[in-house]
């Protein structure tokens, strides 16, 4: 096990509270799904006139979920002044962070939501398509993981 968590477990436990707080005060406060894919198709629906992009889901809520994003940044940056020892750097090429970016959002896409969405809302309320979906994004996951490390 701590091969797996060098670092220990507890800012795990302690980041997943809070993400389970911040979504169901946000739920709580105001009937809002807290997932975070819509995010971009929200954010693009201001400059595009794409038909997929305009629908009503997407253009009623941009505001909110740019304030939500935004909040996703400052919590990194104050993470990184709080912490700074605790703060990874990657050394994962470039190219490779913008393939994986691409590729992890054409499938929230596709599975219409991402991890955060299905895995923390729609669990929670007992959705069977995000429990599908989850199981989908951890299969995805596992079997990718496994074909990178045998084609190093």
């Amino acid at each position: 096990m701590e091969s797996l968590f060098p670092l220990g477990l507890l800012h795990y436990a302690f980041g997943g509270v809070l993400i389970g707080l911040g979504v169901s005060l946000l739920y709580v406060a105001t009937g809002l799904v807290g997932g975070t894919s819509s995010f971009f198709s929200s954010t693009l629906s201001w400059f595009s006139r794409a038909p997929g992009l305009r629908e009503e889901r997407y253009v009623a809520s941009r505001s909110w979920r740019l304030v939500y994003a935004a909040g996703f940044v400052l919590g990194a940056f104050a993470f990184a002044v709080l912490a700074p020892g605790a703060v990874a750097i990657t050394q994962v090429p470039a190219w490779q962070l913008v393939l994986g970016g691409f590729l992890a959002g054409f499938g929230a896409r596709l599975a219409n939501g991402c991890t955060a969405g299905h895995g923390i809302c729609g669990i929670a309320s007992m959705q069977v398509p995000s429990l599908l979906a989850v199981l989908t994004f951890l299969a995805t996951a596992i079997g990718t993981a496994h074909l990178v490390g045998w084609l190093k």
